[in-house]
């Protein structure tokens, strides 16, 4: 039996109605040695971590990913409520990063794996396609209270397979901007009346994602970065009643925002913003509202922003909002925050180890990464239920200095609340106690709390 901490449970407590109680307890022994256990992070090894290895039913623990019936779905609309009343403000909008990731994953029994580019060995000339599986996530971007730095938390993460997988199986196929349509739909749902801001990467750019945006019941806001390319029409002028047929929806083509970029009379407006890293970047911009179209969807009214970078240090980048009101300032902001994507991702590769589970079911498979990514948030949870506003501790050296705490600090921190705080059973009747100096205690518990 593990009795786990107040600060803790008042967590967890909340997913408790969407398990079964036959397997609640086994749910918390996961959740909390998939924190504790360094390395691979699969079940036995979970098992190992917390005393259970000579468990004679440890499939059971198997069968919670591969068989329990519950909906990972209900735990995102609980995880993300979590999320909004800790971190988000009220009446401050929503802001949601959208993006995939490649989990590298090989082996005859995974039917769900494709070939994909793979975008962390890729470059611009050099291109580097990989076997494993593709996830589409969508993580809140929201200050925490230990540091500056915005923190883009998972919440829904859904599996994504190729066409080509699809077509084996037999299944309809759904792109990444469909599964996107799909998830932003079911946060519209669970949280009906906020403002929302849908940020994603050019990747996932489309008029139809736009146009399901604008067309939800309470409208959500979509920003991106946008082609420079891109079909822009004005705003169709009035029509005669007495002209017979269907009224036009664009109006006359509009120079495209690379032919804006090349030519010599574009009145460029200075703007000095808080680039990536926190500092200040002076760049240069156009903005203006206009028609985006794609043959078979509705025109989509959009406001660009066209920006390059007078030191020419990067390439000049287009960006698209479809509310018309915002400001470009106002569209940079959002655009940037969403870099907090890429750090989750990496970060939850090195401390969660993403790629080590080794599930071949396909119910394992698609409930194993969400929940490894919605870790990196119940981990963010728990400091602050244990912590509050206080500030978290940072691990700092004679030859480093930490400007402030990063994700490696929480479960670190998180690590050592758990092994001092909770109890028990399984652990051992007779134990022979040995002293440690204090110099080697302190180092062998910094070395636990940090491993990867």
């Amino acid at each position: 039996m593990l009795t786990l901490p107040d600060p803790i449970m008042a967590v967890l407590t909340p997913f408790a109605k969407a398990f079964n109680y036959r397997i609640w307890d086994m749910v918390q022994i996961l959740v909390v040695g998939a924190i504790l256990t360094p390395g691979r992070r699969t079940v036995t090894a979970i098992l190992r971590t917390m005393g259970l290895q000579e468990e004679a039913c440890f499939q059971n623990y198997h069968r919670v990913l591969n068989r329990a019936k519950w909906s990972g779905l209900e735990m995102s609309k609980i995880l993300l409520g979590l999320l909004v009343a800790a971190f988000c403000v009220a009446g401050v909008a929503l802001v949601i990063g959208a993006d995939d990731t490649i989990e590298r994953r090989k082996g005859e029994k995974i039917r769900q794996k494709g070939v994909f580019r793979d975008p962390v060995r890729s470059s611009h000339k050099h291109m580097v396609y990989t076997f494993g599986l593709r996830w589409m996530s969508m993580m809140v971007l929201v200050p925490v209270p230990w540091t500056e730095r915005i923190w883009a938390l998972p919440f829904l993460t859904v599996l994504a397979p190729s066409k080509k997988t699809n077509a084996a199986k037999g299944k309809r196929h759904k792109t990444t901007i469909d599964w996107i349509m799909q998830m932003i739909s079911a946060v519209r749902r669970w949280h009906s009346e906020r403002a929302i801001i849908l940020v994603t990467d050019g990747g996932l750019c489309a008029v139809k994602l736009g146009l399901r945006c604008g067309n939800l019941p309470n409208p959500v806001t979509w920003v991106s970065r946008l082609r420079l390319d891109a079909a822009l029409y004005d705003w169709p002028g009035p029509q005669p009643d007495s002209k017979p047929g269907p009224k036009p929806k664009k109006g006359e083509r509009q120079p495209s925002l690379q032919g804006r970029l090349d030519d010599a009379q574009t009145v460029w407006q200075p703007l000095s913003i808080a680039w990536y890293g926190g500092k200040n970047k002076d760049l240069e911009i156009v903005t203006g509202t206009n028609l985006w179209y794609t043959p078979g969807f509705d025109p989509l009214p959009i406001r660009w922003v066209l920006v390059r970078d007078p030191a020419g240090k990067f390439k000049p980048t287009a960006f698209v909002c479809t509310d018309l009101q915002a400001t470009a300032e106002q569209i940079l902001r959002w655009f940037i925050l969403r870099w907090g994507v890429e750090v989750t991702f990496q970060e939850s590769r090195i401390h969660l180890r993403l790629e080590t589970q080794r599930q071949w079911s396909d119910l394992a498979i698609a409930r194993t990464t969400p929940a490894l990514l919605a870790l990196f948030s119940l981990i963010s949870l728990f400091v602050f239920q244990i912590i509050g506003h206080q500030p978290l501790p940072v691990r700092t050296a004679a030859w480093y200095t930490k400007p402030e705490p990063t994700f490696s600090d929480a479960i670190a921190f998180v690590r050592f609340y758990l092994w001092t705080n909770m109890e028990s059973t399984h652990s051992p009747v007779k134990t022979t106690f040995g002293l440690f100096p204090n110099s080697i205690w302190a180092s062998l518990v910094d070395s636990i709390c940090y491993a990867t």
